[in-house]
């Protein structure tokens, strides 16, 4: 399956609300499993969004880099995961869309250098061995400095933009660096403003993978833990954002495909040689 890098800029373009959409709409076959890892080291937007500070400090990267100091990384790993999915609806079904919380302070990134490259390890491994995705949510800054080493090992980088003549302007400068470190850069636009998406390639230089709308009552759910409004999971955000999954799988793919043309993975996840 895939590894994906979200990336943002300045111009508030939305991640980490972007990347809860995915995790939650993500097209998941039978016993595979998505993870969203909040990776932004100016801290977490769930802890205190979505999930309304009802986990404290019990889950999370900061826990992670105590467990790295110990020679334990790889078992706690999997004790911070937290599901936000519902497996197929039976008592004995496993969770299929975990969520790993970020930082509760942002002052605890200076300690997690030796983390971030343990992460990016550990999420090529659970691709690898599990086959399941990884989704990794890298904020306005984490696609540069320590952190950035996540971007470098993705299968594929997007960055949100929204189509404003702001967003736009601020996006330029994130782009053309990502694209000279780790290429293949893509972006996936919050259609708010009134430029098309062939116009934002034209600007970027980056082809446009994916599109959400802007729907400020539905991201609030996201973002801050809003109520759902009726049928929430057809609402055309959500919509769009499994759309915009099978997208981004597809990306990576081809990106992969083209690194390594001896072993493409498909969408649905099987290797095929080539000949």
């Amino acid at each position: 399956m895939a590894v994906i890098a979200l990336a943002g800029c300045s111009g508030a373009p939305g991640v980490t609300t972007s990347a809860l959409a995915l995790l939650l709409s993500w097209p998941l076959q039978a016993g595979r499993r998505m993870i969203l890892a909040e990776c932004d080291p100016d801290g977490s937007a769930v802890l205190h969004g979505l999930l309304q500070g009802t986990l404290g400090d019990r889950y999370g990267l900061r826990n992670l880099s105590v467990a790295a100091r110990k020679g334990e990384f790889g078992e706690a790993f999997w004790r911070q995961l937290i599901d936000l999915g519902s497996g197929d609806g039976r008592p004995e079904s496993a969770p299929d869309r975990l969520l790993l919380p970020g930082l509760s302070d942002p002052v605890q990134a200076a300690s997690l250098t030796q983390v971030w490259k343990l992460l990016a390890q550990m999420f090529r491994g659970i691709e690898a061995d599990h086959g399941h995705d990884v989704l990794i949510d890298l904020g306005r800054r984490g696609a540069v400095g320590p952190s950035g080493v996540l971007a470098e090992r993705a299968d594929a980088v997007c960055v949100v933009v929204r189509n404003t003549l702001r967003s736009l302007q601020a996006a330029e400068g994130r782009v053309r660096t990502l694209q000279e470190r780790v290429g293949g850069v893509g972006v996936l636009l919050i259609d708010e403003g009134p430029y098309p998406a062939g116009e934002v390639q034209r600007v970027l230089q980056v082809p446009v993978i994916a599109t959400l709308p802007y729907a400020p009552r539905d991201a609030r759910v996201l973002s801050d833990g809003a109520e759902q409004p009726r049928h929430f999971t057809r609402s055309p955000l959500m919509k769009a954002a499994r759309t915009a999954g099978t997208l981004l799988v597809q990306q990576a793919a081809l990106r992969r495909a083209r690194l390594d043309p001896r072993a493409a993975r498909t969408p649905g996840g099987e290797v095929s040689r080539a000949r």
